[in-house]
């Protein structure tokens, strides 16, 4: 059976780098019906954080990317932390074995000093001073190191060209090409796709493989996401944790889509990955660097924000509400729901992400509006405003049609009275009942806000412009 990982350490977020490379890893699972394991490589001590695993685990639940066997779960290949497989002595033992093996040996040296081993030995060292540690150092064989490669094809690399390395560190931990070996295989991981940055371990880690008299997984790297620079993407370039994208309200399917247009050639551009198991193939992803376009991004997301359901769209943009910590503005969605999926479904024709959709809301739900400077400048501060508001009220008060339709007759009717021209009239209503220059189409939004809410709005900034200490910012 095919066995995939994700190996993520918890350092930082979760980069949007890492989660293309665990949904390779996932659909190549899935299109094999096998399982995807998720490992959390946490032996950087100084590093790791639990706030940082918990967060990756979020974030990955929220992509979609769903794991048969990992650490919140377990699972028969157990336990999926490193430090918990430190504790019980699962990398010792192996690295006990090298050494008997005479393919690795303890290197003592000075604490202050790694890089100048002061003696060697088979056996652990018992006469140490105060100032001396050891490690275990793997022993570099003669020879070649020859692989295949699903992205590189057959590589070859001169041991020579390697130096001794560390397997265990002084504090009993092991380093990451250790570890991974160890845990690849007895996790029986069968396939494993990285990014190419991890192309130098793998001849190490081969080394260690054939050592330890064990096949070693097939392995595929991928070439990286990168910056605009043609540089590996990182945050010089922009915003790159999964965490960030979801704050700033993009869903997950528009996020993934992208992800997996960068190096997978597909034969549609917006998609559900989940409904494109069928067709991944390894070999339909590319080796060449492809540059992170943030623009595209958007324009991806505004798209999948288009073809999502009303419902579902009002759905995702509650649990946004949510996660941005926003509960007031998620009290007033959730008590008008029907009036809440008509504002959506009427907003997202100009958007891209949830949050430029709850910009684009709070003129509805918000009691309190507040005029932009533009607005206030271009259209308030003259001498045709108080009449032409005075008008619409007129009008509005007297007509029992709030359909768009209806809307449109009597605001196209008030500018036939002339006031001032036909776009100052349409401004000023636009803004009078949003504070907004920028709105969805001014008939639709007036006739969803209704009746009651477009006639105190126009009231209320009717008064203000009768008095000249009107303040029109609050």
């Amino acid at each position: 059976m095919v066995r995939c990982r994700f190996a993520p350490s918890p350092t930082g977020n979760l980069h949007v780098g890492g989660v293309r490379t665990a949904l390779f890893n996932w659909l190549f699972a899935k299109n094999q019906s096998g399982n995807f394991v998720l490992r959390i490589e946490d032996t950087d001590t100084e590093r790791s954080e639990k706030k940082f695993e918990d967060q990756i685990l979020t974030s990955m639940k929220w992509c979609g990317l769903d794991w048969s066997e990992g650490p919140d779960i377990g699972g028969p290949y157990g336990p999926y932390r490193q430090s918990e497989r430190v504790e019980l002595g699962i990398y010792d033992r192996f690295a006990r074995e090298l050494v008997e093996k005479g393919s690795a040996y303890y290197a003592v040296y000075h604490k202050d000093d790694p890089e100048n081993v002061l003696r060697t030995s088979k056996e652990k060292p018992t006469d140490l001073s105060s100032d001396e540690t050891y490690t275990i150092k793997f022993k570099i064989p003669e020879g070649i190191t020859e692989f295949f490669d699903l992205s590189k094809g057959n590589m070859s690399f001169e041991n020579e060209n390697f130096g001794d390395f560390v397997i265990i560190k002084s504090n009993g931990y092991p380093t990451y090409n250790f570890a991974v070996v160890i845990d690849d295989h007895l996790m029986e991981i069968t396939h494993v796709f990285r990014g190419e940055d991890h192309l130098t371990n793998t001849p190490r880690q081969i080394m260690m493989y054939r050592a330890l008299g064990w096949e070693h997984p097939i392995f595929m790297h991928i070439p990286l996401i990168l910056g605009s620079d043609r540089s590996p993407l990182s945050k010089r370039h922009g915003h790159t944790s999964v965490d960030h994208f979801r704050s700033e309200g993009y869903l997950s399917v528009g996020l993934m889509n992208y992800l997996a247009l960068l190096g997978w050639t597909v034969d549609q551009e917006i998609f559900d990955y989940h409904e494109k198991v069928k067709d991944f193939v390894p070999s339909d992803i590319s080796n060449k660097g492809v540059v992170f376009d943030y623009e595209k991004l958007e324009w991806i997301n505004g798209k999948h924000m288009r073809l999502m359901e009303p419902e579902r769209l009002l759905a995702e943009f509650g649990l946004w509400l949510k996660y941005t910590g926003r509960f007031d503005y998620y009290a007033s969605v959730e008590s008008e729901p029907f009036y809440a999926l008509e504002v959506i479904s009427m907003c997202r024709e100009k958007i891209n992400t949830i949050e430029q959709l709850y910009d684009f809301s709070l003129p509805f739900f918000s009691e309190e509006i507040d005029y932009q400077e533009e607005y206030v400048v271009k259209y308030l501060e003259n001498d045709w405003s108080k009449d032409l508001i005075a008008a619409a009220i007129r009008r509005f008060e007297s007509s029992d049609d709030w359909s768009v339709e209806g809307v449109e007759r009597v605001i196209r009717d008030l500018a036939e009275e002339k006031i001032t021209s036909k776009k100052n009239t349409f401004q000023l209503l636009r803004g009078g009942v949003t504070g907004r220059l920028v709105t969805p189409g001014l008939f639709e939004t007036i006739s969803i806000l209704g009746r009651d809410r477009v006639l105190n709005r126009l009231e209320n900034l009717l008064e203000l412009i009768e008095y000249e200490e009107g303040d029109f910012s609050s």
